[in-house]
């Protein structure tokens, strides 16, 4: 079943593609749902994969008046934000873009956390005249469904571990922090900061367990993950991916915890298959949905 905001047949989609697998996921995706995809793939981020498609065109985020002119003449239905993209220097930012906003609004702007910095780029494009949608109205199928997707289901205690992670999320919403963290029981082991996923993970396990030496009970450990309360779901959504689950069973976690509808699934078929043969658990709870 096709969503509300689903586009007629062969309105046309810009895909400004960063790095990763994602990109490409979204862009077959979009297909499913009747776009009619290009991607604009960024210099130095997006993959051999991304710039080798079809009518592909490669432009600069560090050079925006470049991209908008080249926007304009593909003239599309909307615009997705896909892959990922480290943020360079403030100062080369502010340069970039001054263009196009004032000096010292940028930066406050690029001063700021990566949310309102994507929030602004959104608005940016807004601006000049594009229909920026996210990855639910292009490509819902993507985003993690209310259910599990193991063979393996958390029991009674981990489910309250992780209604109390969600709870814990909520909360952090409003602050400019990470989308995710690690449960223990009633504990909270860690909360992801500007690191990212894969590091928090590591940082929450005895040292010696990574070279698979002493006994350190950690199969209780759950990754607990949703985008959050305030989230522009127009871009930057969490994601998780295969790499995520062999860094949790390397970790020796029991589990994903994620928010039904507001967490990527990069590669879902690959992801069940190893948490299905290391024995954890993916599940995606409504309660951790914010959309």
């Amino acid at each position: 079943m096709m969503p509300d905001n689903a586009p007629s047949v062969g309105r046309r989609l810009a895909i400004i593609a960063g790095g990763g697998d994602f990109p490409l996921e979204v862009y077959q995706a979009s297909l499913r749902q009747g776009y009619l995809p290009c991607f604009f793939a960024l210099w130095g981020f997006a993959s051999q994969q991304v710039r080798a498609q079809q009518g592909t065109q490669q432009v600069d985020m560090l050079n925006p008046v470049d991209l908008l002119g080249r926007l304009r003449v593909f003239a599309p239905d909307a615009v997705v934000l896909a892959g990922h993209v480290s943020r360079p220097d403030p100062i080369v930012l502010v340069s970039a873009f001054s263009a196009l906003r004032n000096r010292d609004e940028l930066r406050q702007v690029f001063g700021e956390g990566d949310d309102h910095v994507l929030t602004r780029v959104i608005r940016l494009l807004e601006e000049h005249g594009f229909a920026v949608l996210g990855i639910d109205a292009v490509a819902p199928d993507l985003l993690c469904p209310q259910a599990v997707l193991t063979r393996k289901s958390p029991d009674k205690l981990e489910i309250q571990a992780i209604e109390n992670g969600f709870a814990l999320l909520d909360a952090m919403s409003p602050f400019d922090c990470g989308q995710a963290i690690v449960c223990q029981g009633q504990r909270v082991l860690a909360v992801e900061g500007h690191e990212g996923t894969d590091r928090m993970i590591k940082r929450t396990v005895p040292p010696l367990r990574w070279f698979r030496f002493g006994a350190a009970e950690t199969s209780s450990r759950i990754l607990i993950k949703t985008a959050k309360l305030t989230q522009d779901r127009r871009a930057d959504l969490p994601a998780v991916g295969p790499r995520t689950i062999r860094n949790c069973i390397k970790a020796g976690f029991s589990g994903l915890a994620l928010g039904a509808g507001s967490v990527v699934m990069i590669d879902r078929a690959e992801m069940v298959r190893e948490a299905d043969r290391a024995g954890l658990f993916i599940a995606g709870f409504a309660g951790g949905t914010h959309g």
